[in-house]
């Protein structure tokens, strides 16, 4: 029987992606596998996916002895983005720290990794077939997506892929950057490419070469299956705590609600992952979608609620961003989620007066009418100033025929100011007191809560889900989300106008 790994510690991404439906056993932290035995005497090879395992300090001395004798009896090692680095010599992890974070890697791979932001869906090309993954592939296009924060990669290794993309750092600039290397034995690959096994079945077909399974992937797509389905019950990372669901939505179309803010850093991407976590842990599966191209802002959610990333998480606006709106929404369609939300770009007016259309979060509200719960850090400018803020945000949403339906004060420090800033809110825009939460300042001990900076997604997300289940009514958040059609978008000349008066 041909067993393939497929790594699921703290911070590890199993279901990011569905790794050609190779993966047939856990791998724990202690470098065992379900049954008990050792990695290396039990698997073919094994397969490490993304998330945030470097940050998150996840590679335990065991699992790591285990991986290196995987190589040594000449199995096969994948590792995909995060797993990249974990094969790497080091990477900086600081992007925003004055001085490099440095975090040490396996050294399987004779690579280092900097900082440098990527999110496209991407086209890259195939240069080198003297590896097990790559045979007969030389000069052969594949596609697939990078999800990264640290894509700057120094290398010693044989260079394997390239990618070209097309907007890195926030800005557009066409490039063609390094994506894949291997090691001199071809046993080894590292690649940011995501979907490089579910998108280009010759590479899945070489691995099952390799390890002499050319016949027995039925069988191994069936334990697959289980595996998955395994992994998917469980809530967190060897918790044993399991999600049994409520099936709240018996219709093909599920009620969606979205997340806007006044700003960036309001704590949108962090809020939204601590409601997908605590309605799941309720039997509630919510899916999370994002507007605008930073496709990172969905890996919380969705190593939470252990749904893969799709072509269609990132809603496009103007020429950024994977898909559009309407064909979206018909995506989404008989899925199985009791609840979509959809988490909004920097200001939901951002871009609103861009001749691009849509180019903003307000545009996407208004082109299916999907109501939203505006998003205010009151860090900056104190509660007073968050709560005038809030309220011309939604006015001037509503003169663009935009509902507000909830309002989300964020790292609040005083109750009383909170009370009187709530009844203006109330007072001013109709939107009753008990769709007005309050949400404390978060005590942790992560480096970070937005995805360019140092990121722990255990912490950030256990942090997260704690806050909301404190101080959130689950059932009025659900009650607020609606059913959704595309209407079409507004011409620039008719949101010009409005924003004017």
């Amino acid at each position: 029987m041909y067993n393939i790994g497929l790594l699921n510690v703290k911070g590890a991404l199993p279901l990011f992606e569905n790794y050609g439906y190779l993966p047939t056993n856990i791998v724990k932290s202690d470098g065992t596998v379900e049954n008990g035995k050792l990695a290396h005497e039990t698997l073919d090879g094994i397969i490490i996916p993304g998330g945030s395992i470097m940050e998150s300090k996840s590679i335990t001395p065991e699992l790591e002895s285990e991986i290196k004798k995987i190589n040594d009896n000449d199995g096969f090692i994948l590792g995909i983005c995060a797993g990249f680095q974990i094969l790497s010599n080091q990477v900086n992890v600081g992007r925003n720290s004055p001085c490099p974070i440095i975090r040490k890697g396996m050294k399987l791979l004779d690579v280092d990794f900097d900082p440098l932001i990527n999110t496209n869906q991407v086209k890259a090309d195939i240069v080198e077939d003297n590896t097990l993954f790559t045979k007969g592939l030389k000069n052969t296009q594949i596609t697939g997506f990078h999800c990264h924060t640290y894509g700057k990669i120094e290398n010693r290794s044989v260079p394997v892929i390239y990618s070209d993309i097309k907007r890195s750092n926030y800005k557009n600039k066409s490039e063609r950057v390094l994506s894949g290397v291997s090691n001199d034995k071809g046993n080894i690959l590292g690649t940011s490419i995501h979907g490089i096994l579910d998108n280009n079945p010759k590479i899945v077909e070489n691995i099952l070469e390799y390890i002499g399974a050319e016949n027995d992937y039925k069988n191994i797509k069936e334990r697959n299956k289980l595996l998955q389905n395994k992994i998917f019950n469980e809530i967190g990372v060897e918790t044993k705590t399991y999600f049994t669901p409520k099936n709240l939505n018996k219709d093909t179309i599920p009620p969606v609600i979205m997340m806007v803010g006044t700003g960036s850093e309001s704590g949108k991407t962090f809020l939204t992952a601590g409601i997908v976590g605590a309605l799941r842990k309720q039997g509630v599966q919510t899916y999370v979608l994002k507007i605008g191209p930073d496709i990172r802002d969905l890996t919380p959610s969705l190593y939470i609620n252990k749904e893969p990333m799709t072509e269609y998480s990132s809603i496009k606006i103007g020429d950024i961003g994977w898909m559009d709106l309407k064909e979206v929404l018909e995506k989404i369609k008989n899925k199985g989620y009791d609840l979509v939300i959809i988490e909004g770009v920097m200001s939901a007016v951002t871009g609103l007066l861009n001749k691009k259309t849509p180019y903003s979060t307000a545009e996407i509200a208004h082109a299916a009418n999907i109501p939203t719960i505006m998003v205010s850090s009151v860090n900056k400018g104190g509660i007073e100033t968050a709560g005038i803020t809030i309220q011309s945000h939604i006015d001037l949403l509503k003169k663009l025929g935009i509902r507000t339906k909830g309002v989300i004060l964020n790292m609040t420090y005083d109750k009383e100011i909170v009370e009187i800033v709530s009844d203006y809110i109330n007072i001013h825009s109709n939107i009753s007191k008990d769709s007005i939460w309050s949400f404390s300042k978060v005590k942790s001990n992560n480096s970070g809560f937005v995805p360019e900076n140092y990121l722990q997604l255990e912490d950030f997300t256990s942090n997260a889900i704690k806050l909301i289940e404190e101080n959130l009514d689950l059932n009025k958040f659900i009650s607020l989300a609606e059913k959704v059609n595309f209407k079409g978008y507004l011409e620039f000349e008719e949101i010009s106008s409005k924003y004017k008066n």
